[in-house]
Order: structure tokens, then sequence, then C-alpha cells
């Protein structure tokens, strides 16, 4: 009926039921109304009417689609040579454009990927003499209107324009009247047909609970004569999921959904073409246009949204006169929305009947031989499965100008050798290298020898030397008999030291770790050598730190004819000073703390008694974790008194050493 009102050149609205052969009733008169150089040889028009530029455009709103018509068309065609290109997203940029600068006759593409190249002027539509939107109402759905509407714009004025759908809702009519010039109405329907889907299509429809859906489809798929199944899911995710499952059960099976990439996509719907894969789980994306042969059982795993898309989903088996089955899952939740498109398609199924996977009715309509359970038998697993079809590599949508990489041999060869010595970081222990250093070897050529060259020397590698605070010595106070022989070798080196012999302070911040100060202790005849040339107080040690943990600290005093006194001043917070008063006499201290009432410090005082003088040392310390310490040593033996204050939150622990000066 299509055939003669488009091939005149008149305007047409088909509108068939799926499986009626749509494809071919606008594809033949577009074949026929393009100029090829067959038509020149042929007489049929002039050479000047050749043009390298497209002359038909078809335009439809799924990539699966696309493919499949440019393939139909690709068919018909071949005897006249025409030449037909898809122009889809999801593929590179590289190869469309240069077929289109090789030329074209017939453009099958979705609005996207059209405008995009129309707009970096890649893409010349001004010598389209024939426009064809196929399944417009699903690309007013998709929200595809403003685009086709500038793709029209972009097309002449004089041209033919032919809308091709299963359903025309009111919108399509709309478009058709702003769009188009007096079209013909064509609606095909067989006399013995008088519902909205094919009469050939047995339709089931089960009220089933969502975690037995699984089960139940995996025992559909065992049933008697089926052939090829495709499962339609609402959701990406749910798609993806069923076919997890379908594939551990045993079953060869693919997915088709959006989330995936268009080489996956492929790969899948060839896979099922070619019987590889008898089972394609997929969204909506494949329920318009796509023709499969022997396709026998289609299952709606979830309800669909409204009774177009319902009609989409069936009409994928029953094809070409064909018979098939078309079973429907409603869950409870989806009732009312099954009951509206019940009521709109007129099915006879208002309240469908409870089932579950052992139900017998379950069995009995569907042909499922008894005993069937969810997981099919390894000796029926017979498909090769997804991974036997290849997957193909469209290129990166976008990845201009890219190559692709060379082999790692070549790399290797070209990249250049490398000059600079490699940088090596060895480990040291207090400024010395801890283990020997190891031969430096270049990564790039482990075996080589060493340059021949003499005078190129090597760059030495940086080092970084980890360097730690030398810790002071402590020397316990010697026994009696021992410091007559220590104090014999302190004399025998006291003139080179004595030029040297200074005041020293040390200042500490440990990073929360234990501090230890200690100040070492020599004998008194060794500094009565050393005192004579110096005027200045032998040992005047002033450690300040900042303990936050335990710390400790001892303080030694060497004793000497003339020993001046000094009191030192500690800093207000964390920070400790220790002053050692020595007299030229021998001397008697007193320390006197002053400590706050919150803060229990601790003071230790050493009081060694000599002949008759008393020296006094007072030292004034701050409240805040500070601590004053004062030691007084006489020139004769004497007994110390220790009188400790404890602290309760901050263990500290003060030593003090006194050498007698006569032993």
């Amino acid at each position: 009926m299509t055939l003669p009102v488009a091939l005149s050149g008149s305007d047409v609205i088909g509108q068939a039921k799926t499986g009626t052969g749509k494809t071919l009733g606008f594809g033949l008169p577009l074949l026929e109304r393009v100029t090829v150089p067959a038509d020149v040889e042929a007489g049929r028009a002039k050479p000047e009417q050749l043009t390298d530029a497209p002359q038909a455009l078809v335009v439809v709103p799924t990539r699966e689609l696309c493919t499949q018509v440019t393939n139909d068309l690709l068919t018909a065609g071949k005897v006249r040579n025409v030449r037909v290109l898809a122009i889809y997203g999801g593929r590179a940029y590289e190869p469309q454009v240069e077929a289109l600068r090789k030329g074209v006759d017939v453009i099958v593409g979705t609005p996207g990927r059209l405008l995009d190249l129309a707009g970096q002027k890649k893409l010349d539509l001004s010598k389209v003499r024939a426009l064809v939107l196929d399944e417009a109402d699903e690309m007013l759905d998709l929200g595809f209107l403003p685009d086709v509407e500038k793709i029209i714009q972009q097309l002449p004025v004089r041209r033919q324009t032919m809308l091709f759908s299963a359903t025309m809702p009111g919108a399509v009519i709309g478009l058709a009247r702003r769009y188009m010039s007096q079209p013909t109405h064509i609606r095909a329907t067989a006399p013995d047909d008088e519902g909205a889907t094919v009469a050939n299509i047995t339709q089931r429809v089960y009220r089933a609970h969502s975690m037995d859906k699984p089960e139940m489809v995996s025992r559909i798929l065992q049933s008697d004569g089926r052939g090829l199944a495709m499962i339609f899911c609402r959701t990406k995710r749910t798609a993806a999921d069923i076919a997890d499952q379908l594939a551990q059960r045993g079953f060869a099976s693919g997915a088709v959904h959006g989330d995936l990439g268009q080489g996956a996509r492929e790969q899948a719907l060839r896979a099922f073409r070619n019987g590889k894969v008898d089972v394609l789980v997929c969204t909506d994306v494949a329920a318009r246009g796509i023709d499969v042969d022997g396709v026998t059982h289609v299952i709606n795993y979830q309800s669909p949204e409204d009774e177009k898309t319902y009609l989409h989903r069936v009409g994928r088996t029953g094809r070409a006169g064909r018979s098939g089955t078309a079973v429907t899952l409603v869950d409870w939740d989806d009732i009312p929305r099954w009951q509206l498109i019940n009521k709109a398609l007129d099915l006879g199924f208002p309240d469908p009947p409870e089932t579950y996977s052992t139900s017998p009715h379950l069995f009995e309509e569907l042909g499922i031989p008894a005993g069937t359970k969810g997981v099919l038998p390894r000796t029926e697993r017979t498909r090769a499965g997804l991974a036997a079809e290849t997957l193909e590599d469209l290129g990166e949508t976008g990845g201009r100008g890219r190559r692709s990489p060379a082999p790692a041999q070549q790399q290797q060869e070209e990249r250049p050798a490398r000059t600079r010595t490699p940088r090596q970081r060895r480990r040291t222990r207090a400024g010395a290298p801890a283990t020997a250093p190891a031969p430096e070897v270049s990564m790039d050529a482990p075996a080589a020898p060493a340059a021949a060259d003499p005078a190129a020397e090597p760059r030495t590698p940086r080092r970084r030397r980890r360097t730690r605070v030398a810790a002071p010595v402590e020397i316990a106070p010697a026994a009696p008999a021992e410091q007559p022989a220590r104090a014999e070798a302190a004399v025998a080196v006291a003139d080179p030291v004595a030029e040297t012999v200074a005041e020293a302070e040390a200042e500490v911040k440990p990073r929360r770790r234990r501090t230890r100060a200690v100040k070492a202790v020599e004998p008194a005849e060794a500094a009565v050598a050393v005192a004579e040339p110096v005027a200045t107080p032998v040992a005047d040690a002033e450690p300040e730190t900042k303990p936050r943990r335990r710390t400790r600290a001892v303080k030694a005093v060497d004793t000497a004819e003339a020993v001046t006194a000094e009191a030192a001043e500690t800093k207000p917070r964390r920070t400790r000073a220790a002053k050692a008063v020595t007299a030229t006499e021998p001397a008697t201290a007193d320390a006197e703390p002053e400590t706050k009432p919150r803060r229990r410090t601790r003071a230790v005082k050493a009081v060694d008694t000599a002949e008759a003088v008393t020296a006094e040392a007072d030292a004034e310390t701050k409240p805040r974790r500070t601590r004053a310490a004062k030691a007084v040593t006489a020139t004769e033996p004497a007994t110390a008194d220790a009188e400790p204050e404890t602290k309760p939150r901050r263990r500290t622990r003060a030593v003090k050493a006194v050498a007698q000066p006569d032993a």
C-alpha cells in the first residue's frame, strides 16, 4: 500500500503493526529516488546530477535500529551499488568523516551525531531530497523533538517527508502537519487481526514475586520448542543482574543496556543473531525495530511503562507471519499499571493469576517438562556463549589523531640512553654509613661495564644523611680507691685542655620523647690543674628543655679551691633551669623552691658540710612545669641530705653526683 504513494513523491504517514515490513516500505522508494552512476550508464539520469553529498536521510532513535536499517538498505541497494552510511554516537568520528568525504548517497543516523557533524561542517544536508523519520513517536518520547526540528531546518524546503511507526500519538500528527505537505495517512491491518497486537503471538500474564522471578525465568527458558529468547527489564541495573544470574545457571546470555559501551552492545547483538547466545537481556533500547530471526519467546521481567512499550516489546517475536510466545511477570506493586495497559489494549488479563516457580499451571500453559529445575543441565549447554564473539574496537569518541602504540621492543630501542647516574639513598648512623656502600649500577644497563673514558667522571649522587644529636655520656662517681688514679690522668692532659674549658649550654627540645641530659663529673685534682689559668667558673651547665613527658636531668658539680656561685633563672613555660654554685671555701647550700599549690614540684637539696663557710644559693622557679636544683660541694668530704617533694602527675627524677675532692 505504501510503495505506489511513496514512489510518486508524495508525503506519507505509515502506520502498521510490528514485524510487517515498514523498513522496506520507505527503504525501496529512497533507493529509487537517489541518482547513482548506474542510472547515468542506463540513460535514466544525466552526469551533472551525480553528487557526493547525501541525497536521502533516515533519522532513527536508537543505535541498534540504526545499524539494522543500514544493513537492510545495503542489502536492498546492492545491485545499484548505493552508498549507505550509518552515523551514530559511541563510535570514533574519523571513519565517519572519511566516509562523508569520499561520498555518500543515503545516511542513516541518530539525531545527536547528525547535529554534531552538521555543526562541524562535515555533513552537508543541502542536497537531501527525501527525509524519513522512523519510530517517530519514540523520538518524541525520548526528547528528540528539538533536535529533529533543527535537522529539518537544515534541509531543503522542496523534499519528500515520510513518517513510519507502529503507534501514532497526537504529537506525531502535529509534527506531520507542521513539516509535511498534504501527507497520505496509510494504516495497514490484516482483515482477521482486529487487536492491537499480532494475532499469532500467544500472550501469558502472571502475578509473580520479585524474589521468585529468576527461578521462574530459568524454568520458562527450558520450555519445549524454545528458540531465541529476549528478556526485557525496566532498569539497566536489573538487566545486568539478570544476565549474570542466568550465566551462572548455565544459560548462554548477553546484555544490552545503556551502561555498556557501544562495542559491548554490538557484540551482544551479533552473538544473538549468530546463535552463539540464545538469551538476550535488554532494556527498552532494544525494544524498537530489532528484527532477529528465530525469536520464539519474549519475557517481560518487569511490567512495561505503558501500552506502546508493551506493543513494541511483544513485537520482537511473531514477525513476518511466524508465531511466538510473550510472557509478562507482574509484581504486586505493578498491578494498577498493568490494569491500565490491559484496558488500553483490550488484552483480557485484568487480574493475573498468582504464580510461582512450582505452580502447576505454569508448567502446563508454557509446555515446561515436569521436574525442570532452575539450572540448565550440562548436556544442554551447547551454545558457544558471549565470549566466542569478537569484541570490535570502535575507537574512542573524539579521539582525534591518536596512533596505535608502538611495540614495547621498538619503544625501548627508540628511548635514548640515560646519561645521568641515578640518585641513591644511603642509610647513615651518627654521620657514618650504616653499611658498606653498594656499587653504583645504572638502571638501563645493569650488566654494562664502567665507562672506559677516564676523563668522564661519574657524578657523585647527593646523599641524605640522618643526623642524630649526640647523647652526652654519663660518668658515675668513681669509688674512693679509683679516684687518685683518675686524678693523675686528668693532670696529664690538663695543659692542652685548659684553653678550651668554658661554659656549656645545652638546649634540647624533645618531640614527645624521653630526653636525658647528663653532665660528666671530673675528679677534683684534675679540676685544680685546669682552674689555675682560668679565672671564670670551671663548669656551668644550663640545660634548657621543654619536657612534655618524663624527663631526667643529672647535674654534676666539679669542686675546686675557687668556685663562684651562679644563680640561674628558668623560662616560664616548660623550661628547666639548674644552676650550680661552687664557692672558694667549703660551703653549705640551701635550695628554696617556690611552687604553685596545684602543681607539686620536687626539689632536691644537697648540703655538703665543710669547715666553717656557708654559701647561700637562692633559686627562683616560675610556676609552670619548672624545677630548680642547686648543689654545693665543698673541698672537704661532705654528706648530702635529700629532701624530695614528689609531683603526682609528672614523674621526674633528679640525680646529683658529688665528687669528693681529696679522695
